[in-house]
């Protein structure tokens, strides 16, 4: 693996961990600014917005443009957002510092994983998405328990200055390590991407993307009143629980990682199936302290096991345009991030206790592993996708033969 790849796991550490750690420091930030929790709470919701839009918007604003000028100019712009937030003076600026650094953040996943995937051969795309993310998991084990501690002890923004710190590294990471990638033989079209939405396999990765990350984070959102009412442990273990989902992401992603390349749909059906039955699990046995801590371990791994199959999953079927495969998965992802939350929260408020938010997340996850086993019928029968049908079907799990890879046509 390219160590080049490994500085793009770096940046993505910097980026998950902006985006994940104001869950720690809300109420200072509410106290702070002076406005309400659901007011801060906005600043969440501003951040995931902003990546679902902000995705395929950069990757096609940026589609001509050379990859690693791009890269450099995405991370640099995070990082002065994460300057502007620690010196918001208002509520108002810093939420315009989230959407602009939610933006970077959305073109950066979008073209790091181009790139990514551009610097590897056709059968490690897997491998080289599950550095990316184990970024994202490391950000989740370390990056906001160090947030919420710096927040507790220096403030919260502290917090924003270590997060723009980790991104002037990254960068110069970025700077001196990632290589210029050679320009494709023709240039890319516009409306040539954009050919791949007629493509109902890439829709279909779509669905499964929403629906496997929005059931298992329908539950893990509110995972800490579940701890706290429902299975009664002391607010102190909460961080360590987390903690423990960010380890069993981290063990999830390299697993899902060594064996999506050669078992992709097999990946994906046997990790969204493991998060139904922990979910089922933790809405019955929710009330049980162990059985809640040792399922939220589980729920990590089974939720970033399946994530390297979801992106090199959506690169098979779309490989004809790389940068906009990977800014379609980016706001994939972040739709469930949204939703599943979103109707977590309306479980909630119909009264229906915070268990019932892990039986809707396992609707959800159900209806993902009906929508892969369309994805699996197509990609074997007569109606599969061109891209998909040249591969044959000597493997139902290899990726398509005819996808450009870094010999080929690689992305600038």
């Amino acid at each position: 693996m390219p160590l080049a790849v490994y500085i793009l796991g770096l940046a993505v550490f910097a980026l998950g961990t902006s985006e994940f750690m104001l869950s720690g420091i809300l109420p200072a930030i509410a106290d702070d600014m002076d406005v309400t929790i659901p007011q801060a709470g906005l600043l969440i919701s501003a951040f995931a917005i902003g990546m679902v839009v902000g995705a395929p918007l950069l990757a096609v604003a940026t589609l001509r443009l050379p990859r690693r000028t791009t890269l450099i100019a995405l991370i640099s712009v995070f990082g002065l957002g994460q300057v502007a937030g620690a010196l918001a003076p208002t509520y108002a600026v810093l939420f315009a510092s989230r959407v602009v650094s939610a933006l970077a953040c959305a073109g950066f996943w979008a073209v790091g994983a181009a790139v990514a995937i551009a610097m590897v051969p056709v059968n490690q795309r897997a491998r080289a998405m599950a550095v990316m993310i184990g970024g994202l998991s490391i950000a989740n084990v370390l990056g906001v328990p160090a947030g919420a501690f710096l927040g507790d002890g220096l403030g919260w923004r502290a917090a924003f200055w270590a997060v723009g710190a980790a991104s002037a590294v990254a960068l110069v990471g970025v700077v001196t390590l990632i290589p210029r990638i050679p320009a494709p033989a023709q240039k890319p079209r516009l409306r040539g991407e954009l050919s791949i939405y007629r493509d109902r396999q890439v829709w279909l990765s779509v669905a499964v993307t929403a629906l496997a990350a929005g059931g298992v984070f329908c539950a893990f959102s509110y995972l800490s009143p579940l701890l706290t009412d429902v299975a009664g442990l002391d607010a102190g273990w909460v961080p360590t629980v987390l903690a423990l989902f960010g380890i069993g992401a981290l063990i999830g992603t390299t697993v899902g990682g060594r064996v999506a390349d050669a078992h992709l749909f097999g990946v994906l059906l046997s990790g969204i199936a493991a998060s139904t039955v922990f979910l089922v699990a933790l809405s019955l046995l929710g009330s049980f302290a162990v059985a809640a801590v040792v399922l939220s371990f589980l729920l990590g791994f089974s939720a970033f096991y399946t994530a390297p199959a979801l992106n090199a999953r959506m690169f098979n079927v779309a490989g004809a345009a790389p940068t906009l495969a990977g800014a379609t998965t980016t706001s994939a992802f972040n739709l469930g991030n949204t939703g599943g939350p979103w109707l977590g929260g309306t479980v909630i408020d119909a009264g229906l206790g915070y268990p019932a938010t892990a039986w809707a997340g396992a609707a959800m996850t159900v209806t993902a592993i009906g929508a892969t086993a369309v994805a699996l019928r197509l990609h074997r029968g007569p109606a599969a996708t061109k891209l998909v049908a040249s591969s044959g079907a000597k493997d139902l799990n290899s990726p398509p033969q005819d996808a450009p890879s870094a010999s080929v046509a690689p992305p600038r």
